[in-house]
């Protein structure tokens, strides 16, 4: 079998749980601002460069990777959510991206190996690749709608390279995820396609859209059924929504992608919404509590945490979604499913 066919496997047989954020552990974790650029030679305040800590402070990631099999999680996705070019570009770090990535992988892999080494359970690694800090579908000049500050072609090399170095680390899937353009989504798929040709092995990828409002939007305009439209050539392995919002908020879009896409279903919601000072409150047993509904329901393959979460969440979303069956995936007719803003199905 190989591991998308392990994983699909798995998640036959129960809700399956990943990880939480890298991002709020790491400022747990107290480091100085010296302590993120150690050894690396770079100019310049690297606070803030979680992606780097990978390199510079190893023990750390591990420790908070170990912290989340420890609370149940199964799939573990990689502290890289900045480590491209263009992301890290703001901080002079772009040479040390391959660096970054290789770390980052092989750190999850080995903790996911010694785990699986001393009780058996199905573990997985996931690359992820967060959607960079620029946009193809639109402009960042209001009096010039036709620009744009990079190419597909560009974003595209970007992606690979990245993914590139999460599959040499020992990755077993690439997570293309907080989508909130589906053009850049688009050229992270490419690019994982022109890696697969490369390597001459199957690169399955996970897709995680984001939304911008209520309404149920990515920034460039898609729905949650258009975006699936857009998407479900790549033929994912899971597709999924995070971020954004809580799970309270997330409910009815769930609810929606649950009934149309022929795939697995993945959620990691934010732990609600962040207060006044830009903190989350919501309690791990509220989260829980809310993501059973959606299991309860046959609505989720998958279940992690997104902003806000801590291993104490998701410990407990295993606990509250322990013995329920995972949602089935439903058979879809043949129809031509076209996608501009909207979702449009051709009549047969």
């Amino acid at each position: 079998m190989t591991k998308a066919d392990e994983f699909r496997a798995e998640a036959a047989r129960r809700i399956l749980i990943k990880d939480g954020p890298y991002g709020t552990q790491i400022q747990a974790a107290g480091l100085a601002a010296e302590d993120y650029g150690a050894g690396t030679g770079l100019i310049g305040d690297q606070k803030g460069n979680n992606d780097l800590v990978n390199l510079t402070q190893g023990p750390v990631i591990r420790r908070i990777c170990d912290a989340y099999i420890d609370a149940g999680a199964v799939l573990l996705a990689t502290n890289t959510f900045n480590a491209n070019r263009i992301s890290q570009a703001d901080y002079g770090a772009e040479a040390l991206v391959r660096d970054i990535n290789v770390s980052a992988a092989r750190i999850v892999r080995e903790a996911v190996d010694a785990a699986m080494a001393k009780d058996g359970v199905a573990r997985f690694v996931a690359g992820a690749m967060g959607p960079t800090n620029k946009t193809l579908s639109l402009s960042p000049d209001v009096d010039d709608p036709g620009f744009r500050e990079v190419t597909f072609d560009e974003v595209k090399e970007v992606y690979r390279e990245q993914a590139a170095a999460l599959v040499e680390g020992g990755c077993d899937f690439i997570l293309i995820e907080t989508v909130f353009d589906t053009l850049n989504c688009k050229a992270a798929i490419m690019a994982v396609r022109e890696l697969e040709r490369e390597l001459a092995h199957e690169v399955p990828a996970m897709i995680s859209l984001t939304l911008t409002d209520l309404s149920g939007r990515n920034l460039s305009g898609h729905t949650v059924e258009a975006f699936w439209h857009a998407v479900r050539h790549a033929k994912p392995l899971a597709i999924s929504l995070n971020c954004s919002f809580g799970a309270d908020q997330l409910r009815p879009h769930v609810q929606v992608l649950a009934g149309i896409a022929d795939t697995l279903l993945m959620a990691y919601p934010n732990a609600g919404l962040p207060n006044d000072l830009g903190e989350y409150d919501e309690v791990p047993e509220t989260t829980a509590g809310l993501v059973r509904l959606w299991a309860q329901n046959q609505q989720v393959n998958v279940l992690g945490g997104c902003c806000g979460s801590t291993p104490e969440h998701i410990a407990a979303m295993a606990r509250a979604v322990d013995g329920l069956a995972p949602r089935p995936i439903p058979g879809v007719e043949p129809a031509m499913r076209l996608a501009g803003l909207e979702p449009f199905v051709l009549a047969a």
